[in-house]
C-alpha cells in the first residue's frame, strides 16, 4: 500500500495539470515498511527530457541526489516517484519498467486528460535484481 496525505495527493497530480501538455516528475520521501511505502513529502522535479517530454521523463541525477540528501536530513528516504501521463492512461508503459530501477519504491502515475487530472494509480517495483523486476499494482491510501 501506498500511504499519503491528501494535500500530498493533490500536490502531485495539480503538477501534471500544471505542465500539461508534457509529462511532470517527483519524488515521493517517506518511510519504508514492511507492505506500505508511506509518503511525508513530496519533492517536484524538473523535467529533463527535450527529445519527448510529452511521453517521456527524466529526473537529473543532481536533483534525485539534492531530494534524497534533504530527506536523510529528516529521517527520510526515497519510497517512490511520480509522474503524469498526458492524454495516456494512468498505467506504466515498456519505458516506465525499463527505466524503473528502485526496487521496493512507488511509482505513481496520474492521467491528465485535456490538462485534468483523472485517475491515478500507483505500481510497486518489486524483485530482487534487474532480472526479476516486475511492478505489481499497489492501493494507494489517501489521508484526510
Amino acid at each position: 500500500m501506498l500511504r499519503l496525505s491528501q494535500a500530498h495527493y493533490d500536490a502531485l497530480r495539480t503538477h501534471g495539470e500544471e505542465t500539461y501538455p508534457h509529462e511532470c516528475c517527483g519524488i515521493l520521501l517517506g518511510h519504508l515498511r514492511e507492505g506500505m511505502n508511506e509518503v511525508v513529502d513530496v519533492a517536484r522535479a524538473g523535467n529533463t527530457r527535450t527529445d519527448s517530454a510529452h511521453n517521456r521523463y527524466h529526473i537529473a541525477p543532481q536533483e534525485l541526489i539534492k531530494a534524497q540528501r534533504e530527506g536523510r536530513k529528516q529521517g527520510f528516504e526515497i519510497v517512490g516517484f511520480y509522474h503524469s501521463h498526458p492524454d495516456h492512461p494512468a498505467q506504466w508503459s515498456s519505458t516506465d519498467f525499463a527505466e524503473a530501477h528502485w526496487l521496493g519504491c512507488s511509482y505513481v502515475i496520474t492521467a491528465v486528460a485535456q490538462g485534468k487530472a483523472m485517475v491515478t494509480n500507483s505500481f510497486l517495483l518489486r524483485g530482487t535484481s534487474e532480472e526479476d523486476k516486475r511492478f505489481e499494482d499497489q492501493p494507494i491510501e489517501v489521508l484526510a
